[in-house]
């Protein structure tokens, strides 16, 4: 545990900053609380960066993560870039931060909010009681094999999905401990009976699984996880895969939230541990007040956790979100179809989250008879 934290902001681009400072609020919040001292710092990253520096990652934006404990992420992305190649794109910021952070396990927990059922397109008797936590391979796969390229010369493009056995054997580490402090079932996600990267893949997660004989190790095809994710989530508990397939398959899980405006995810095991939600950009509904804030601040609930080894404040920030649910607020993407929704801002969301959590550590503080 630690009682100081330097966070690098770097909130990005269309509803990043709206999300972002919801969450830092939420931090602050817990600081305040508890006496630590965070510093928050503030970087462009993506379209925003492209303006005011001409390339998507700074190199004073890097030196800012280098130098912190933690990365806080908003969202990359903006049309108005489609035009330019994918190295000069806003994305390529975003990419170019991951792999310099060395951070190789993405994190994405999934689970049906009490509440929240009705909002999902799913059966509510499909998805209550789910709750998934993805693994995903981050610094490999095809965002990062060579050799790729688009000849637009002779119009053919390719990139190249390649991994090694040691690029596996870490992130299939990490999943089977997580899923230890779970309910102890790991799916491994491939398309072994088609590609050998992943017939690579399958055999080193099957050998790796012998050190956690506590751990139920199944396999799975993607294209039949994509169905199984939506009929029978529940029968899931830590899903490990690629950096593409996990890519994919997680926000499909967004459905079980009902949005990806729910979704946080955090990436551990480099230099530095880098923290986003997993929705994009969103340009269409940037500066409307209406951006769902929550995967932001579930975000935040992850800094905590695996960067300040704030267990208890982490829990409090999950506990109060979903207080805030249980009574009926919801942000835009959230309301629809319920027709007796309390509609709310993204500020007003972050509003009541802050009064929530202030209820949960107070009430914390009395136990202990602080």
């Amino acid at each position: 545990m630690t009682k100081t934290l330097k966070i690098l902001v770097v909130a990005g681009d269309g509803i990043g900053p709206e999300v972002t400072s919801e969450a830092v609020l939420v931090l602050a919040s817990v600081a305040e609380a508890g006496g630590y001292e965070f510093a928050f710092r503030y970087e462009p990253i993506g379209g925003v960066a492209i303006r005011a520096q001409g390339r998507p990652l700074p190199e004073t934006t890097l030196k800012a993560a280098l130098d912190s404990d933690a990365v806080l992420l908003g969202a990359v992305g903006s049309n108005e870039f489609n035009a330019l190649p994918p190295s000069e794109r806003p994305e390529a910021g975003l990419l170019k931060i991951r792999a310099e952070l060395g951070g190789f396990a993405n994190l994405r927990p999934s689970f049906a909010w009490p509440g929240l059922s009705q909002n999902s397109p799913l059966r509510a008797e499909v998805v209550e009681g789910a709750d998934i936590l993805f693994v995903r391979e981050l610094l490999g796969g095809l965002y990062f094999g060579e050799p790729r390229e688009w000849n637009k010369q002779t119009g053919a493009a390719w990139n190249t999905m390649r991994y090694t056995r040691d690029e596996v054997v870490r992130v299939a580490k990490v999943a089977f401990e997580l899923a230890q402090k779970r309910r102890k079932k790991v799916t491994s996600v491939d398309k072994a009976n088609v590609l050998e990267v992943s017939q690579l893949w399958r055999a080193t997660v099957t050998e790796a699984a012998k050190a956690y004989p506590d751990v139920a190790l199944e396999h799975q095809y993607v294209d039949a996880m994509a169905m199984h994710i939506m009929n029978q989530p529940r029968n899931y508990d830590v899903v490990l895969t690629e950096n593409l397939f996990g890519d994919i398959l997680s926000d499909e899980a967004g459905v079980i939230t009902g949005s990806l405006g729910m979704l946080p995810s955090a990436t551990i095991g480099g230099r530095v541990n880098l923290y986003e939600p997993v929705h994009g950009s969103a340009p269409d509904i940037a500066g409307k007040g209406i951006a769902n804030p929550l995967g932001a601040i579930l975000t935040a609930a992850m800094v905590l956790r695996f960067s300040a080894g704030l267990e208890e404040e982490a829990a409090a920030i999950e506990a109060a979100v979903k207080r805030v649910v249980a009574d009926g607020y919801r942000t835009a993407d959230l309301a629809r179809g319920d027709k007796t929704a309390r509609v709310l801002s993204t500020g007003e969301m972050g509003s009541r989250v802050r009064e929530a959590l202030s209820e949960q550590l107070s009430g914390r503080a009395a136990a202990q008879g602080v």
